[in-house]
C-alpha cells in the first residue's frame, strides 16, 4: 500500500528537483510507540518523502516519549526544536482551543461522517486556523473512536460510570466531559500503564488500537464500546521552518503527509476488528453495546458550558454540525 502511494507522488513530481537541499533530516517527533497509530503515519510520511523527493529529505523520526508527551512535543516545535510532528486532538486543547470542534462528544457517528467533515471544506479551515497558534496544519491522520476501560464494574449506561476515577488526557474538553458523566476524571499525560497497574485509577479511555498496542489488557478488565468521541491525531509543522522551504519542496512535505495520513486511516480502520477481537481473546469483558443514548443525554449540553464560550471555538463547532447537516 505504501509503495503504491510513493510511486504516485513519484509521478507527481517526476518534473526538475531544485538544487537547494533540506539542511540535515526533518526532525519529526510522536509519543508513541513503534507500531502505534502516530508511527504508522510518521514512518509512511517519511517513505513517501523519500522517494517523491528523489533521496534529498529524509526524516529524522522520535518516539516512545524521547522528545517528552505530547505538550512538550507541542511546546518543541513551536519552539524549532522539531520540524513536525503527529500528536492527538486533544493535546492542542489550551494552545488552539477551535481544536475542541474535533473531539465534540458523540458528534461523529461513523468514518464517513468523519471523513466528510475533516477531509472537506470544514477540516482545511481548523487546520488553516493553526497557524494563528503557531503550527502548519497539513493533515488529520486518526486514532479512532474511544472507548472506556476500567476495573471496577462493567459500563453499561451512563450512571454506571458514577464515581469512576477515569484518567483522561491534559485537556479541559475531556475532563468536563468526564465530570459531565459523573466520572472523577484525573489529567495525567502519556504512557498511563504504570498508572493504571498502581490503582490509583479505576480506568481510562482511548481507542481499541491503543488499548492493544499498550496491553492494557492487563491492568483493565472493562471494556465497553462506548464511542464517544472520535479522536484525530494533527500532523503539523513549525510554520518558520515550513515556509523557509522552496515552494517545490513544500508541496512534497504537504503532498506526503496528506498521503501518509490517508494511508494510516485507511490501515487503522481495518484493524478495528482485530484489535477487539485480540482483546476479548486476551480475557477482556466486553460490553459491545452500552447505552450510548444515555452516554449523549448526559453530555449535551457540553456546548453551553465556559468551555465554548470563545466564538471561535462556537463558531468552529457549528461549522463541523453544518457539514453533517445537525
Amino acid at each position: 500500500m505504501i509503495m503504491r502511494l510513493v510511486s504516485i507522488i513519484t509521478l507527481l513530481f517526476a518534473i526538475t528537483v531544485p538544487c537547494a537541499a533540506q539542511a540535515g533530516p526533518i526532525r519529526l517527533a510522536v509519543v508513541t510507540k513503534p507500531g502505534s497509530s502516530q508511527n504508522v503515519c510518521a514512518e509512511a510520511f517519511a517513505q513517501v518523502l523519500e522517494h517523491s523527493s528523489q533521496g534529498r529529505l529524509k526524516v529524522e523520526l522520535f518516539h516512545s516519549g524521547s522528545m517528552g508527551d505530547e505538550c512538550q512535543i507541542l511546546y518543541k516545535l513551536r519552539q524549532g526544536q522539531l520540524d513536525m510532528c503527529v500528536v492527538t486532538a486533544g493535546a492542542f486543547d489550551r494552545i488552539a482551543p477551535q481544536v475542541r470542534a474535533v473531539e465534540f462528544p458523540f458528534l461523529f457517528e461513523n468514518y464517513a461522517q468523519v471523513d466528510r467533515v475533516l477531509q472537506g471544506k470544514a477540516g482545511r479551515r481548523l487546520l488553516g486556523s493553526l497557524e494563528e497558534s503557531g503550527f502548519k496544519g497539513l493533515a488529520f491522520a486518526e486514532n479512532g473512536f474511544r472507548n472506556l476501560t476500567n476495573n471496577r464494574r462493567p459500563v453499561k449506561e451512563a450512571i454506571d460510570v458514577k464515581d469512576l476515577l477515569i484518567r483522561v488526557m491534559e485537556s479541559k474538553l475531556q475532563t468536563c466531559l468526564w465530570r459531565e458523566l459523573g466520572a472523577v476524571p484525573v489529567p495525567h499525560s502519556w504512557p498511563i500503564t504504570e498508572l493504571l497497574a498502581s490503582g490509583r485509577v479505576d480506568g481510562q479511555e482511548n481507542p481499541l488500537g491503543v488499548i492493544w498496542h499498550y496491553r492494557l489488557d492487563k491492568v483493565q478488565k472493562y471494556l465497553s464500546l462506548t464511542r464517544h468521541v472520535y479522536s484525530a491525531h494533527i500532523c503539523v509543522a513549525n510554520p518558520i521552518w515550513y515556509h523557509a522551504l522552496s515552494r517545490f519542496d513544500q508541496r512534497i512535505v504537504a503532498m506526503s503527509m496528506e498521503k501518509a495520513a490517508a494511508y494510516q486511516r485507511e490501515h487503522n480502520r481495518g484493524q478495528v476488528a482485530f484489535y477487539l477481537a485480540q482483546l476479548t481473546k486476551a480475557g477482556m469483558a466486553v460490553v459491545e453495546n452500552p447505552d450510548r443514548a444515555s452516554f449523549k443525554a448526559k453530555t449535551s449540553e457540553l456546548s453551553a458550558t465556559p468551555l465554548f464560550d470563545n466564538p471561535r471555538v462556537m463558531q468552529m463547532l457549528m461549522l463541523f454540525k453544518k457539514e453533517l447537516d445537525l
